[in-house]
């Protein structure tokens, strides 16, 4: 085995999914099913459980990824104790971050992080904002975007970045540009995009079950993209942090309608786990970014 082979299993068991993993690591599904087949034939055991169409690490698959862990830690600490450059900080930084965080929220922080540590990597994986606070937990990512609840998440270290309302956005070809009425008459007879889960969504159906209104849902996604493309068709208007409307290529052709003070504002910023733990290499890295969010 080699060190491309123990990071491929290593992103297999963070995701769990072939093709999220393939990706990661830049090999097909099918290829990163031979490689992990031929660990397996190699150490004699099953590392992966594969059933149902769902991936599960077995036992040995759990010793497996803690020794490739080490492994790949111990070989970072070697190659940058080789370069010589006891006062540069180097390492991977894995960030968490939907796609309108990567063009409204990201900039800045990765500005003065490259600037302050350009040897500093940023492996950055895109999805949908209501998962960011499981990406930190389950240890996929060292930080994280996210919209944070009243209170914070538990257990995780928040840092605001701004507020943003949230509204209704509507297509400007659409036959929804233009709607009467309260927030509250709005959402009960015009056709609604809404995300499935997340805080946008817990509001919202908080707010709908203390007015008793019965909303016309035409759709449900995941992700602030997806409502914006179903939006872009014309199905309906869409529920969006107004800064989704405000950068990026969603500042022409839409409209924005108020959903009222009841769903109240988005605060924005990064999340990360309060103890910095791990590897020197992980420490370092972990320090060098809680040091650029207390500039931003």
């Amino acid at each position: 085995m080699d060190f491309f082979e123990l990071q491929a299993a290593v992103a297999l068991s963070q995701t769990l999914h072939f093709a999220k993993a393939a990706s990661k690591v830049n090999l097909s599904s099918s290829a990163l099913s031979r490689l992990i087949s031929r660990l397996e034939e190699e150490l004699g055991t099953t590392l992966f459980d594969r059933s149902n169409r769902a991936v599960s690490l077995t036992e040995n698959g759990k010793k497996f990824v803690s020794f490739a862990i080490n492994c790949l830690e111990s070989q970072a600490l070697l190659e940058n104790a080789l370069k010589d450059k006891s006062a540069t900080v180097s390492g991977t930084l894995h960030v968490f971050a939907s796609v309108t965080a990567c063009y409204s929220i990201l900039p800045a922080f990765v500005k003065l992080l490259s600037e302050k540590y350009p040897a500093i990597q940023l492996s950055i994986q895109t999805g949908d904002p209501a998962l960011a606070a499981e990406s930190i937990r389950n240890g996929s990512a060292d930080l994280a975007v996210a919209a944070i609840p009243d209170g914070g998440f538990t257990g995780l270290n928040c840092i605001s970045v701004c507020k943003s309302p949230l509204v209704f956005a509507a297509s400007t070809t659409g036959p929804y540009e233009t709607v009467q009425g309260s927030p509250q008459d709005i959402v009960s007879s015009v056709p609604l995009i809404l995300p499935k889960t997340g805080l946008a969504r817990q509001r919202f159906d908080s707010w709908i079950e203390s007015r008793n209104v019965k909303p016309v849902i035409a759709a449900e996604t995941e992700g602030n993209e997806a409502i914006m493309a179903l939006v872009q068709l014309g199905l309906g208007i869409g529920l969006v942090p107004n800064i989704v409307l405000q950068n990026g290529p969603y500042r022409q052709g839409f409209a924005c309608h108020s959903a009222g003070n009841a769903l109240g504002y988005y605060d924005i910023g990064f999340i990360q786990k309060v103890q910095i733990t791990g590897s020197e290499i992980t420490r370092k890295v972990r320090k060098a970014a809680s040091e650029i969010l207390a500039l931003l």
